[in-house]
């Protein structure tokens, strides 16, 4: 591709688009908005935040094209619509990673729009991802643990229990893994991603995911715990928005964590704790942590113990533990999670 265009289109407009997100240095940002955005519809974005009139009295267009086009922007992920006021005002993606999960499930995408987002994903995500780390506070995202008995001196918050959470929830729906869908580098199930509330109204009305009910909701996540998937969500207290269950391979945030040490995800407030005399050492839980945080005791291999400096808590070696010698115990208090009381 040429500094020019990409299939004939100049790019400055995909540029200040992909700046306003935060991807101002990416070469591969702008060729995605140039799929997603005609030039005019380009212009249309710029001027967000704003009415479909207050557009119409910016571009020469008729009103009924402005909303045409706000409409196909919408379904595609690009424009979010907000009812608060009468009539609807506009915005775009605020960030990459909105950007991301909302455009990989536009329902036309064609593969090639696909290829290209694993291809940013490999290439210019680690350096992004690795700046995030050092100047955000608080990861985006948090790990939340499987649902199993606690010992005693731990409690559970609503918030940070998946069962809880689906239990409370308004409304629910699931969607595909938007990173198994374009990265494709593993068999597990792709339609996991269970959208809680306002993001399951949202997915809904742009047709990209499909209403369930809670019954469903639990056999999603009993399904994931049985093929090793983290539940993962947004890091606040609050979960108006996704339950996650991502993959050691194909998530935007495992890999760079697991392979380069790259924290844009924080762990549970829980770590998991091996009781010696239960264990046999059959080393199951080994083969189930993905953050090399369980060890052998000694030499002999018979006993398995956790290294606390690398547990994120996650509990996926516990679900699988034939002798129960496992449990999540209460590291970190109930304000690590932003937004808890």
């Amino acid at each position: 591709m040429t500094h020019e265009g990409y299939h004939g289109v100049n790019m400055k407009l995909y540029k200040e688009l992909s700046a306003r997100i935060g991807l101002k240095d990416s070469k591969i940002a702008p060729q995605l908005f140039s799929m997603l955005a005609d030039e005019t519809d380009a212009r249309i974005l710029l001027l967000l935040p704003a009415t479909a009139e207050d557009i119409q009295g910016k571009i020469k267009l008729k009103y009924e094209e402005v909303e045409e086009r706000l409409h196909e922007l919408f379904l595609k992920g690009v424009v979010f619509p907000s009812t608060r006021t009468e009539p609807p005002t506009y915005r775009m993606c605020r960030d990459m990673v909105q950007f991301h999960d909302a455009t990989i499930l536009w329902k036309d995408a064609p593969q090639e729009f696909l290829n290209l987002w694993q291809e940013f994903m490999e290439k210019e995500w680690p350096a992004i991802a690795k700046r995030l780390s050092q100047v955000t506070e608080k990861p985006h995202t948090r790990i939340i643990p499987v649902d199993i008995t606690l010992k005693a001196r731990t409690h559970i918050l609503d918030g940070e229990s998946v069962r809880e959470i689906i239990n409370n929830a308004r409304n629910l729906a699931v969607t595909q893994c938007t990173c198994r869908l374009t990265a494709r580098k593993c068999d597990h199930s792709l339609e996991t991603c269970i959208q809680v509330n306002r993001a399951a109204d949202y997915t809904i009305a742009r047709g990209t995911g499909r209403k369930i009910g809670k019954e469903e909701a639990m056999g999603i996540l009993s399904q994931a715990e049985r093929e090793g998937l983290i539940h993962v969500t947004l890091n606040r207290y609050d979960v108006e928005h996704f339950i996650c269950n991502c993959c050691p391979c194909c998530c935007q945030t495992m890999p760079i964590l697991i392979k380069g040490g790259i924290h844009v995800i924080a762990p549970s407030r829980f770590r998991a704790e091996i009781e010696p005399e239960l264990c046999t050492g059959c080393g199951t839980c080994h083969e189930r942590c993905y953050f090399g945080a369980i060890s052998w005791t000694d030499e002999t291999e018979t006993k398995s113990t956790v290294l606390a400096d690398k547990c994120m808590g996650c509990g996926l070696c516990q679900v699988t533990c034939p002798e129960d010698a496992i449990h999540l115990v209460e590291t970190r208090p109930k304000e690590f999670i932003p937004g808890a009381e």
